[in-house]
């Protein structure tokens, strides 16, 4: 689990000094420095939450659509949306589907909490999908500074 902590840090430090560079480069294609009008810093920064697509694929119990059930993932993605909607902090956060996290739980979806507050580390969670979701949710809204 530290491994993987790691290793999504490691990435997230790439991106960023990668978008931090580009941003001072001057463009080949003239001489003139790149529009640097688009923000590097999200709005979200109070936290990104990343929802493995891949675990607990087997199909929610909890919700039947008429055309197709979701996944245990997809319904809890889109209730943390609704719950951040609902108590006006989507905006702060923002919930996002990934591939696979290479957490792999036999039971439960990987869920990658990352914020300013952390530091950019990001927390490398194992939830149920239906029974923790009180706790995941007060997790993320301690990101809330």
């Amino acid at each position: 689990m530290k491994k993987l902590i790691r290793r999504i840090k490691a990435l997230l430090q790439r991106i960023l000094k990668k978008v931090s560079s580009n941003s001072q480069e001057r463009s080949p294609l003239n001489s003139r420095l790149i529009d640097t009008s688009i923000p590097t810093s999200p709005q979200w920064k109070s936290g990104l939450v990343l929802v493995c697509s891949q675990c607990a694929n087997e199909q929610s119990n909890s919700s039947h659509r008429a055309s197709r059930s979701s996944t245990a993932s997809e319904d809890l993605q889109n209730w943390l949306k609704s719950r951040l909607k609902f108590e006006g902090l989507w905006g702060k956060f923002r919930v996002v589907s990934t591939s696979c996290l290479g957490a792999c739980p036999r039971t439960g979806v990987a869920v990658v909490l990352v914020s300013e507050v952390s530091d950019g580390n990001g927390q490398c969670l194992i939830v149920n999908p239906q029974s923790d979701r009180e706790v995941l949710y007060s997790r993320i809204k301690q990101n809330n500074g």
